[in-house]
């Protein structure tokens, strides 16, 4: 096995570039599976190698693994922004590309939930593809959204908002992610804890604004959503209090419906 996996170090480093340049040029729905087998090595051999090798707690190549758990901004989950990181996420499934297997830029980190939800589902199309976090810039212009719902109690509905100017494939692409991690549910469900817990606080800045109540929560609501902005603009956070600012419904009282 040593040595059919030394014998199939150039096939491994050859598929790591392609993948590369695939990854850059958003069309890794173009990689052809067969490309990505060894000619020595079988498929379930490198996903043993995966899990026995890196991936096991005293495994040799788990220092590896750890620097890439680590590598996630505040330990949170870069495909959700919200849950904790728990594992690694093979962007193309390890069953499948065998060869990347082992590539860590192969390997992104995720929650539990945003890998089970992704699956072992290759891309089919461009606008197919899930976000890659190593490759996709997708902060620099806001894309998350929410509305207000009037219920009692108040919800909050998340959705995507590309802007015009923002490349047609890539826009397909975002809301492919947030369909297919069931980001909206995600959002909503913290936006309901976060809602019940900042009532009180609303309902003190209301009343002590007397005549000017609905005013003073709006400022404050505007206030928050521009530091959460300041932090991330494709938060839920920043998309909710933007959303709860711009409601007079909300601001004048909705927040206590």
């Amino acid at each position: 096995m040593k040595k059919r996996l030394q014998e199939a170090e150039g096939q491994v480093v050859a598929a790591g570039k392609t993948y590369v340049e695939a990854a850059e040029s958003a069309t890794l729905h173009d990689l052809d599976v067969e490309d990505f087998e060894l000619t020595r090595v079988g498929t379930s051999e490198m996903v043993t190698v995966y899990s026995g090798r890196m991936a096991g707690k005293r495994s040799p190549g788990r220092v590896v693994y750890d620097a890439l758990i680590l590598g996630a901004k505040d330990g949170c989950c870069p495909l959700c922004g919200q849950r904790t990181v728990s594992t690694l996420d093979h962007h193309l499934p390890k069953s499948l590309y065998p060869a990347l297997a082992v590539n860590p830029l192969n390997l992104v980190p995720a929650c539990s939930d945003c890998n089970k939800l992704k699956l072992d589902v290759v891309p089919s199309s461009a606008e197919d593809q899930t976000l890659h976090p190593y490759f996709d810039d997708v902060e620099g212009q806001a894309w998350l959204r929410a509305r207000v719902v009037k219920t009692s109690p108040v919800a909050l509905q998340f959705f995507v908002d590309t802007a015009s100017d923002m490349d047609e494939i890539l826009a397909r692409r975002v809301r492919a992610h947030f369909k297919k991690l069931r980001l909206s549910f995600l959002y909503g469900s913290q936006a309901a804890q976060e809602l019940s817990n900042i009532r009180f606080r609303l309902l003190d800045i209301y009343a002590s604004g007397g005549a000017l109540g609905g005013q003073q929560v709006q400022q404050h609501l505007a206030a928050e959503a521009k530091s959460r902005c300041k932090a991330n603009v494709n938060s839920w956070q920043t998309a909710m209090y933007a959303a709860l600012a711009s409601s007079s419904w909300f601001c004048n009282g909705g927040f206590d419906a």
